[in-house]
């Protein structure tokens, strides 16, 4: 690894599907994997796969008898066919030769995928191929490939093949092979012009509508040659093959230029029409690669996190940052798509939006607001299917769906197949009901990083005041507690979804979610104290929340029951925690590994995690990383009880030794709730997670898609962990607290409308306050608060700390 970018100089098959996913190319419109252009789909080592931002499909299975439906994020057809053949010989795939070199380079400064391969084939001839491919990000419809092919002791004739396939199926995820996974419909696909092939295809039930269009052209010394072609048409398939002449050492180049456009774009008369004319319009790969470039450049202009004194995680964090901007960037604005949790990298999850905007906006926030509110506005639109799905549920206000795609309806499966027994089960996580405190969460904050007082008086109050609502009915006054009790829910942990021997899913008083419930009602109340009186009573009679609503919200906000484990100042994580039996560990961490899915392990063993004190990630210890100890502590003095901040470290050891780490997410939260009081372990727990994807230490599962929310977060950890950046009261605190391992850092951050700079050390902190909208801001370091004016720089001491 190199600062900006990943190499692998071996061929490697088995390692393929991870690299495919890691090297995957996208603009926040579109992904395609890192497969190679002449590779087929395969269950082993290939599998190409692109994929729309919100190109969602539902199908129904048969699934043990019964009809199933479940929403698909659709393969869409593959644009990358392009290989080459001897007369009479097999068409070039890499396991067809005896590869001699190889080096491939993923440039993430430019967003560049590059491979260098030397090979051999049977009749000994040996040829170098240079392939570059990239996916713009200037033009969100574009994308290009260029093959450069050096014949080194032969010549003779070659036949090129190139093609757009529509025959492609959702078959990129093992466990989901057996479900129907046909999405595309073929409607036309032929040849446009000599150079220019096309495919159109529509999704069965969505109905949404892909138009390809693909131009081919061969140059031979800087020159466009002008070559016979013959082309060949299916419905869902086109095909174009084009002789060429070779001499020895001479290089050929051949360049594949394509424009995706769907039925939902804007500014278009018809894909297909667009595409065709456009395609016309565009220049060659290095004219592409050249706007591309600079788009790339602005982002990373702003986006870039500095650590020169640690390689390893710079290009890591780099790397992490790479994929985030490939799966939401501003070509993503304005086209309602949701943040999904593995992003449009693979089809694993489905490629459904759960909770990871937790760990993803605070990045976004600070750098690209924008962004982050085109993303809010996705749960917006989808507030009418909450607010139906809340009444259907007995409740009121707006209740959001676990898993989210299309339209926001409840997408969480109704069973799921254990891969270790291969048994079809039940699944209850559509009961994270914490999901819905999540989405305030989300508002809150980007209106703190922002002031964008427009989004909270239109769309984001209106938000939290649903939600309120929702917390305010889903909880139940305990004539024998005195206090409010949310039943039936499951927590962030997921493993425990029931009590053991019970035939009811759900479990009683999920701390987190309790605590986040009051949290969030404290937060409406809030608002209606920063907006204006006229705009609190529209909203009040828009969401038909009441005098004696509010009355209620006051109430439950000072009498949440919170459990705790006896007498102590553990917060247990649900009514009855303590009276499960502790899980031998020991015994299952030298078999399995500490990152292990013991879900899967103990239900193939007939047994069942809900019976242990055995939790898959962080949950209780999601508060210590969403609040700050303050903040905290408020919220249980306004519950009633008295929560020491010495605690904080008692239930962080208590938990930390009862978890399996069956998420990746769950050692960001690990390494964040440790950073201030062993920086040594924090570390370590930081180092897993930074490498989680790059060497899939869940085993087969970043092949499916990359861990967006884990990416994110390790870039968060740098970013405001270990900063100690926090807002509160209207003011951006800094209280750092460097790893020993992270020498110095630089970056920038959007507040407010203002720019920042920061440069640290373990010694010193300088910030430099570009030009915004008002002329000063309020910034806190080491617990002191300083006003900025336009153009000021200054240098704190922060050795002491």
């Amino acid at each position: 690894m190199q600062n900006w970018k990943i190499i692998y100089d071996t061929w490697d098959p088995k390692a393929q599907p991870l690299r495919e996913a890691l090297c995957t190319l996208g603009n926040g419109y579109f992904a395609t994997r890192g497969a190679f252009e002449e590779a087929k789909a395969d269950e082993v080592v290939n599998y190409p796969g692109t994929y729309l931002a919100g190109g969602y499909n539902r199908l129904v299975s048969k699934v043990s008898g019964e009809d199933i439906e479940n929403e698909d994020l659709v393969n869409w057809p593959n644009w990358l066919p392009l290989t080459f053949r001897h007369p009479g010989g097999e068409w070039f795939t890499m396991d067809k030769v005896e590869v001699l070199e190889f080096n491939q380079e993923l440039d993430m400064k430019q967003g560049l995928l590059t491979r260098r391969v030397r090979f051999k084939d049977d009749s000994n001839r040996e040829t170098l191929l240079l392939s570059r491919r990239l996916v713009s990000m200037a033009n969100p419809h574009a994308a290009a490939l260029a093959w450069e092919l050096t014949p080194l002791n032969w010549s003779g004739e070659i036949e090129v093949k190139t093609a757009l396939d529509g025959k492609v199926i959702n078959s990129g995820v093992a466990r989901y092979r057996s479900l129907d996974s046909r999405h595309l419909q073929p409607l036309e696909a032929d040849q446009y012009d000599e150079d220019t092939l096309y495919l159109i295809t529509q999704t069965t039930q969505s109905k949404i509508r892909m138009a390809q269009a693909a131009r081919t052209t061969v140059h031979l010394e800087g020159k466009r040659q002008e070559l016979p072609r013959q082309s060949m048409a299916e419905p869902d398939y086109v095909e174009q093959t084009i002789p060429i002449t070779c001499t020895q050492n001479q290089t050929v180049v051949i360049e594949k230029v394509v424009l995706l456009y769907t039925s939902r774009d804007f500014a278009i008369t018809e894909p297909l029409s667009e595409a065709c004319k456009n395609v016309e319009r565009l220049g060659n790969f290095n004219h592409l690669l050249e706007a591309s470039s600079h788009a790339w450049q602005r982002i990373w202009n702003r986006c870039d996190l500095e650590l020169t004194c640690n390689e390893e995680a710079q290009s890591i964090l780099r790397l992490h940052v790479f994929h985030l901007l490939q799966t939401v960037s501003s070509n993503s604005v304005g086209r309602d798509a949701g943040v999904p949790a593995r992003g449009w990298h693979g089809e694993a999850y489905r490629g459904h939006i759960f909770w990871d905007e937790l760990f993803i906006f605070p990045f976004l926030n600070l750098r690209l607001p924008d962004l982050t509110r085109a993303l809010l506005m996705y749960r917006y639109r989808r507030l009418p299917e909450a607010r139906y799905a809340a009444i259907e549920a007995g409740y009121r206000g707006a209740m959001f769906p676990w898993q989210s795609g299309s339209n926001g309806r409840e997408e969480s499966q109704i069973i799921h197949l254990n891969p270790k027994s291969g048994r079809w089960l039940p699944d209850n996580t559509f009961l994270q009901r914490h999901i819905n405190a999540a989405v305030a969460y989300n508002v809150w904050h980007y209106y703190q990083a922002t002031h964008d007082r427009e989004f909270l008086i239109y769309y984001g109050a209106e938000l939290i005041f649903e939600i309120a609502q929702f917390w305010s009915t889903i909880s139940i006054l305990s004539q024998e507690k005195g206090r409010y009790e949310i039943r039936n829910v499951v927590g962030p942990d997921e493993y425990h979804t029931g009590y053991p021997g019970s035939e009811s899913p759900g479990l009683n008083n999920n701390a987190y979610t309790n605590v986040m419930a009051v949290w969030v009602i404290q937060c409406a109340l809030q608002v209606m104290q920063l907006l204006d009186s006229s705009r609190v009573n529209e909203l009040k009679d828009k969401c038909a929340i009441t005098t004696d609503d509010v009355e209620r919200w006051q109430h439950i906000s000072q009498r949440m029951y919170v459990p705790f484990i006896g007498e102590s100042n553990i917060i247990a994580q649900f009514e009855g925690y303590d009276k499960l039996p502790e899980f031998p560990w020991e015994e299952y961490r030298v078999k399995y590994g500490e990152a292990m899915r013991l879900d899967r392990i103990l239900e193939s063993k007939n047994d069942n995690v809900n019976n242990y004190k055995a939790s898959k990630q962080a949950d209780v210890l999601m508060l210590f990383y969403l609040f700050s100890t303050e903040e905290l502590t408020q919220v249980f003095q306004q519950m009633g009880y008295t929560f020491k901040p010495e605690s904080i470290q008692e239930n962080i050891a208590y938990y930390e030794g009862r978890t399996s780490h069956g998420s990746t997410l769950s050692k960001i939260v690990h390494s964040w709730v440790l950073a201030r009081s062993d920086r040594k372990r924090s570390w370590t727990n930081f180092k897993i997670a930074l490498m989680s994807d790059v060497e899939d230490v869940q085993g087969g599962t970043t092949p499916e898609g990359i861990h967006l929310g884990a990416m994110a977060g390790t870039v968060d950890l740098v970013q405001r962990c270990f900063t100690g950046l926090e807002i509160r009261e209207d003011v951006l605190w800094f209280n750092p607290v460097l790893p020993d391992e992270i020498g110095c850092l630089n970056f920038q951050v959007r507040y407010r409308s203002h720019w920042l700079s920061l440069q640290l050390t373990h010694n010193k902190m300088t910030i430099t306050f570009d030009k915004g909208w008002s002329r000063e801001v309020k910034i806190g370091v080491l617990g002191k608060v300083y006003t900025f004016t336009t153009g000021e720089k200054r240098e704190f001491d922060i050795k002491k700390n």
